[in-house]
C-alpha cells in the first residue's frame, strides 16, 4: 500500500508484480502472434498472405483438412472452438462478389462438407457460419476471402472467454486436423 486519497488506500501494482495471490493465471503467449498481426498481409498483396502460403505446404504443416479444385478447407490457427474450419479460395481475392460462379459453388459445397464432417467427428449441436467482409466487418485477414465454419455446443461459452478473455481448447490443432482430414477423405 502506498498511501491514501480521501480515505481510500491506493496500491502500487509494481509492488505486487509476481506476488502469489488467490488467482490462477492461464498464460497464452502464443496468442501474441495473432494480437500483433504477424502473418497478416499489410495490403491486398499476395506475397505475404497466409492463405496463399498454406496451399504450398503439406496438409499437416498447413493444417489443411481438404483440397478442392478451386477452394480448400483449413483449420483456423486461432480457433473460436475446437474444429473451427475456414473454407478459402485458392485465388487471392478480398470480396465475395469477386468469386466466379464455379468458385462460389465449390465454396458452398465445401461448407456443407465441413458441416457433415464436423457432425461426424465432433457432434456439435449447431454452427456459426459466416464471412466477415473488410476490416470494419471484422475480417482478421481482409485481403483474402474466407468463410468460417465454427462448431458450437450447448454451454461452450463458459466464463473463460467472458471473464478471462481466454479460450480453452481441449485438443491440439494437429490432432484435430488429423481426425477431420481422415473423415473428410472418407466423405468422398
Amino acid at each position: 500500500m502506498t498511501g491514501t486519497d480521501a480515505g481510500v488506500e491506493t496500491v502500487d501494482a509494481a509492488e505486487f508484480a509476481g506476488t502469489p495471490d488467490a488467482f490462477q493465471r492461464l498464460w497464452t503467449p502464443h496468442r501474441m502472434v495473432y494480437i500483433g498481426g504477424e502473418g497478416k498481409p499489410a495490403s491486398d498483396a499476395e506475397q505475404h498472405c497466409p492463405f496463399c502460403e498454406v496451399p504450398k505446404k503439406s496438409d499437416e504443416d498447413g493444417l489443411v483438412v481438404g483440397r478442392g479444385e478451386l477452394v480448400f478447407a483449413v483449420l483456423n490457427l486461432f480457433p473460436y472452438n475446437p474444429g473451427h474450419l475456414m473454407v478459402v479460395p485458392y485465388r487471392h481475392i478480398a470480396d465475395y462478389t469477386e468469386l466466379t460462379v464455379d468458385e462460389a459453388a465449390e465454396l458452398a459445397l465445401f461448407v456443407q462438407r465441413a458441416m457433415t464432417v464436423l457432425r461426424q467427428v465432433a457432434r456439435p449441436g449447431g454452427f456459426n457460419i459466416g464471412i466477415n467482409q473488410g476490416v470494419v466487418g471484422g475480417a482478421g485477414i481482409a485481403a483474402h476471402l474466407h468463410q468460417h465454419v465454427v462448431p458450437r455446443w450447448g454451454g461452450d461459452m463458459n466464463f473463460m472467454p467472458l471473464i478471462g478473455h481466454t479460450r480453452v481448447l481441449p485438443q491440439l490443432l494437429s490432432d484435430s486436423r488429423d481426425q477431420l482430414a481422415e473423415a473428410w477423405a472418407e466423405s468422398g
